[in-house]
């Protein structure tokens, strides 16, 4: 019989893990003295000692473990509970190498700009049901007439906002116009309506996009859009629909130009 001190040297297992180990159940020593409550192991617990070192090191759990212990004569447990470590060390492994993407991404742009003012990361809208406008406008600083549209076409049916509410627009055309810009406006409400001349109630796909919030005028979109792209080309995107951006603080709200808070928003799925 072995003392847990020596137990411990040979089992390269510390003394305070063997006793929680003992209190758990999951290696109970092979006798107690019951006067002095000294822990006395057998040799043969060795390899036992040693597959739980060995399942620790892979990652699994106590509870795992002890659950792989209990069923040690079926080598089947084993596999699956491998099988199933491996999975997630893979999903582990792409999770970091993704973050990593974005360190590298994040690092490059601030060797290019004095600060970083604009980040972007991604992010999934789900379905949701929404009133919509779609008109070609003039120009894009005539995008107002949209919302008016919208608003003086609902004001009786008194609508009532999702918690959060989206309020954006989406640019259906395939690259900047001069004029005759195809827009359409949404906004996210709760219940059901019927439609009107121009307004359209419908329920909008899930969407996932590269998303980037600033504050300040409309005049900064440029340098955003920059940042977007360079996000999208870094980390292995492509474009995946017409940009939109939601307008979080609008000058339905303010008058303030640098209070505005607007997301750009371009939909993108992996190359």
């Amino acid at each position: 019989m072995l003392k847990i001190g020596d137990f411990s040297k040979l089992s390269r297992v510390s003394i305070r893990m063997l006793r929680h180990y003992d209190e758990i159940g999951l290696l109970v020593p092979a006798s107690t003295d019951p006067f002095t409550g000294y822990r006395y192991y057998s040799e043969s617990q060795l390899p036992t000692a040693g597959r739980i070192a060995a399942l620790r090191e892979m990652g699994f759990g106590l509870a795992a473990i002890a659950d792989i212990l209990k069923q040690d004569d079926d080598p089947e447990v084993l596999a699956r509970y491998l099988r199933l470590r491996q999975l997630e060390l893979v999903g582990l492994a792409e999770d970091t190498a993704r973050r990593l993407r974005l360190l590298e991404t994040a690092m490059e742009r601030l060797r290019k700009e004095s600060n970083m003012r604009y980040n972007v990361v991604l992010k999934t809208l789900p379905e949701r049901y929404a009133a919509c406008v779609r008109m070609t406008i003039p120009s894009y600083d005539r995008e107002g007439d949209v919302w008016g549209v919208l608003c003086g076409e609902t004001e009786h049916l008194r609508l009532q906002p999702t918690d959060p509410c989206y309020c954006s627009v989406v640019f259906h055309d395939e690259g900047y116009k001069e004029s005759d810009v195809d827009v359409e406006a949404q906004k996210t409400v709760k219940g059901q309506y019927p439609d009107t001349e121009h307004v359209r109630f419908r329920t909008l796909p899930a969407v996932t996009f590269a998303s980037c919030t600033y504050q300040g005028s409309y005049d900064k979109i440029g340098a955003v859009n920059e940042a977007v792209a360079a996000w999208v080309e870094a980390n292995g995107y492509t474009y995946d629909g017409p940009m939109f951006n939601i307008y979080h603080v609008s000058p339905h709200e303010t008058q303030n130009q640098e209070e505005f808070v607007t997301e750009v928003c371009y939909p993108v799925r992996k190359k």
